[in-house]
């Protein structure tokens, strides 16, 4: 099963979430991946230092003759893999214009070693430029976050438009996995107002559990750690447990 999670709309919680998913799967015993397919590389640094990469995803991509296994790094969670990304992936946007596999480049080298990995997680950045098509192309399932604010839905239609013609003409077997109501404070109404109305528009495609706004979630990069070992008795991390298992539940 490989997810990409996906939103134009920064600040969402992609990272944060694409992180704490893949830790999660980790931590119940699958042998799982995670992509950083974000020249910001947020992924990347919350696992490794960036001193310790000689190569990245965007070499990966672009050399065909370097191997999977020179590039893919392992990180402090047993059963969770990286796939570091590095600033030189905003160079690959513009490498891939006009080329004939241009949509395909993360597909057709994922294919090698997919098999690998009962889960791959690819963390998007906040565009529907060729990077995040790419990721689109190579996945099973979309997982959107949406945050509970006043802008919650701003881009949302974009995004599903790209998700519909990906279908249809490169990808006919990626399929909306859901979506998840991320940075939630119940206590405010608008808050309360936006997760309603995305309830609605979405249907039972919206899961069970929402992310909660939590200091401790911001905090656990730093320290590169996810949810469950900076803070495993938090509701953040009982709420990305929740949120893997419904994934499960529902794929």
């Amino acid at each position: 099963m490989i997810i990409t999670i996906a939103n134009q709309k920064g600040g969402v919680g992609k990272t944060t979430s694409s992180i704490n998913i893949a830790a999660a799967f980790a931590f119940m015993g699958y042998k799982t991946l995670l992509i950083d397919m974000d020249p910001q590389a947020n992924s990347t640094v919350s696992f490794v230092e960036k001193n310790d990469q000689k190569y990245s995803l965007y070499d990966l991509l672009e050399n065909a003759e370097l191997t999977f296994e020179a590039v893919v790094q392992n990180t402090n969670i047993i059963n969770l893999a990286l796939l570091p990304s590095s600033i030189a992936l905003a160079k690959l946007e513009s490498k891939l214009v006009g080329e004939i596999d241009g949509h395909f480049r993360l597909k057709d080298r994922l294919d090698a070693f997919k098999y690998k990995y009962d889960f791959i997680i690819i963390d998007t950045p906040p565009t529907l430029g060729l990077i995040t098509i790419n990721s689109f192309v190579a996945a099973t399932h979309l997982l959107i976050p949406i945050q509970s604010s006043y802008f919650a839905l701003e881009g949302t239609d974009d995004l599903l438009e790209t998700f519909e013609k990906v279908r249809v003409r490169s990808n006919p077997a990626l399929s909306l996995l859901g979506v998840v109501i991320t940075m939630h404070d119940r206590r405010i109404v608008i808050a309360q107002d936006s997760e309603n109305h995305i309830r609605k528009l979405f249907g039972d495609k919206v899961f069970k559990t929402c992310i909660s706004k939590s200091v401790r979630l911001e905090e656990s990069p730093a320290f590169k750690e996810s949810i469950f070992t900076f803070a495993p008795n938090s509701r953040g991390a009982v709420e990305y447990q929740s949120l893997a298992k419904e994934i499960l539940k529902n794929a």
